[in-house]
């Protein structure tokens, strides 16, 4: 897919563009790929998803680098949210366990929006997925299974900041990500993981007493069981839908 960049335009500002239907390019960054797509201010999808292979060794220059190749794919819209996998601070990352040491400290929402002269929010992909998934009723957890493990909690639709849920130990001090992640479904293959996942998920619900469990990243496809009560395997696409939540939140 090719298409002609995006001509400059004013500088880029923190608050949304002054129009009735803003355009979001919503990215979702990833340990194997890139991904984005056009959503209109209601959340619906006004283009195909594009991606790209992330970089063997993803330095931020590295991503970046790809990140133009979805700008050019993807070229016509007003702002950009962007899902990164690590904590993230006023725009800045600062870690990326599944990328490269190079993101501690990196300002990549400020890069971003020099670079495409549009504003731009970041945030922690696990909270990006939530936000594209739940309901807004109660305490709701969503865990993402990819590369890593990714979680984010709300209550009544309102983000619990900081849950890294993947970085706590767990069994014999090892993390959840050890397990969960894709490092642990190699390790352990199929069937000792899914026993893992289904032990992980009995304990966040005492942890956290969730009403609602969504379970999501590319690695849902390798559940073999049937999900229980208030449990739902969500689409891959919640990861990039819920991006425009992050213009309705920090208005």
């Amino acid at each position: 897919m090719t298409a002609q960049p995006a001509k400059p335009s004013k500088a880029p500002r923190s608050t949304s563009p002054k129009t009735s239907n803003p355009i979001t390019m919503c990215i979702d960054i990833g340990g194997s790929g890139l991904k984005a797509m056009l959503v209109d201010s209601k959340g619906h999808p006004v283009s195909e998803r594009a991606r790209v292979v992330t970089p063997a060794i993803p330095t931020p220059k590295a991503v970046l680098k790809g990140l133009e190749e979805l700008h050019t794919a993807l070229p016509n819209f007003d702002r950009v949210s962007v899902g990164f996998p690590g904590v993230i601070k006023k725009g800045v990352t600062y870690t990326a366990a599944n990328l490269h040491p190079l993101w501690y400290g990196f300002p990549l929402e400020k890069e971003l929006a020099t670079r495409w002269k549009k504003p731009v929010r970041l945030a922690n992909d696990a909270a990006v997925q939530g936000y594209g998934c739940i309901k807004g009723d109660g305490v709701e957890l969503a865990i993402t299974l990819g590369t890593g493990m990714g979680s984010s909690l709300f209550t009544d639709g309102r983000l619990c900041p900081g849950l890294e849920l993947g970085h706590h130990p767990w069994l014999k001090d090892r993390e959840y990500e050890d397990y969960l992640g894709r490092r642990g479904l190699d390790k352990y293959g199929k069937k000792r993981w899914n026993k893992l996942l289904q032990l992980a998920i009995e304990q966040t619900a005492k942890l956290f007493n969730w009403d609602h469990l969504y379970l999501g990243g590319g690695n849902t496809k390798k559940i073999d069981f049937k999900p229980g009560k208030n449990i739902e395997i969500v689409s891959n696409e919640t990861g990039l839908l819920g991006g425009v939540a992050l213009w309705r939140e920090w208005d």
